[in-house]
């Protein structure tokens, strides 16, 4: 049998309950608290079809925390998920070849502010555009302009960049300097717009041409938005959207959960932040 087992590579005594019988079958390992946890992942995953167990996993947290109960590791909402054919199918996608290896993100917020455009066709061909300014670093999306049919304007670019700061700062003047990173699409380049920009005590930053990894933080934020929202909501219309794309964006400031701040929403880590400060 040692020969046999070697052979194998396995152990004797493994071999030996196997050719005995006495091996009890493994069953598939669970908790008793698993069925009241179920019914709680079932309907989050409803809710968020988009959404993998990491950030399944926050929110089901966030909602036991609300309600007293203890919080639960990933690693199990992973296994629940998985018994229940719940979880998010693979998709293999290859490494682009251009990488960017500067570092967008900043230490604090209102250091430097990322802007990009986004744009996607309704049922019916109507096309709707828009743009917006993402903080660097807790990912709040400040504000954002759309636009049907049309193309953004350098209007609708400096309107945004006045809403941010006044957002961000309660004044129509940013008190220190504010990077403002955005590609070379002429509503940025405008100089009408580098000007405003200046006046309002933000500083004009451009990617390099070709090069969407500089702006990774908006481009981030893009896919994000079409992924978990653009992709899974009926949009018949243009009016529709115009309707829906404000409560999409309140949202994702509210609760989508962001790896990058440690699986906190823009607006909840923005108030941890303020308890600390």
């Amino acid at each position: 049998m040692k020969v046999v087992a070697e052979t194998l590579g396995v152990s004797r005594s493994n071999l030996h309950a196997r050719l005995t019988g006495s091996a009890k079958p493994r069953r598939r390992y669970h908790k008793a608290q698993d069925a009241a946890v179920l019914p709680l992942i079932t309907a989050l995953v409803a809710a968020r079809p988009t959404y993998g167990y990491r950030r399944i996993t926050a929110l089901l947290n966030r909602q036991l925390r609300a309600e007293g109960a203890a919080p639960i590791n990933h690693k199990r909402v992973y296994r629940i998920m998985q018994a229940h054919s719940l979880l998010l199918a693979r998709r293999y996608t290859e490494r682009p070849e251009l990488t960017h290896e500067g570092k967008v993100v900043t230490m604090r917020s209102n250091i430097r502010w990322c802007s990009d455009g986004f744009e996607f066709t309704c049922w019916n061909r109507e096309i709707v555009r828009g743009a917006f300014i993402v903080d660097a670093h807790d990912r709040e999306i400040i504000s954002w302009r759309a636009v049907v049919n049309a193309g953004i304007s350098g209007s609708d670019i400096r309107d945004m960049m006045l809403e941010a700061v006044e957002q961000r700062f309660g004044t129509y003047r940013a008190p220190h300097p504010v990077e403002i990173l955005s590609d070379n699409g002429s509503p940025y380049i405008a100089k009408e717009t580098r000007i405003f920009a200046r006046q309002l005590g933000l500083k004009p930053c451009f990617t390099p041409v070709k090069s969407p990894q500089s702006n990774g933080i908006s481009e981030a934020f893009v896919k994000t938005l079409k992924r978990d929202y653009v992709h899974v909501t009926p949009l018949p219309d243009a009016a529709t959207v115009l309707e829906l794309i404000a409560g999409w964006f309140e949202d994702y400031n509210d609760n989508h959960p962001h790896s990058g701040l440690k699986m906190r929403s823009p607006r909840d880590f923005i108030a941890a932040q303020t308890a600390t400060a």
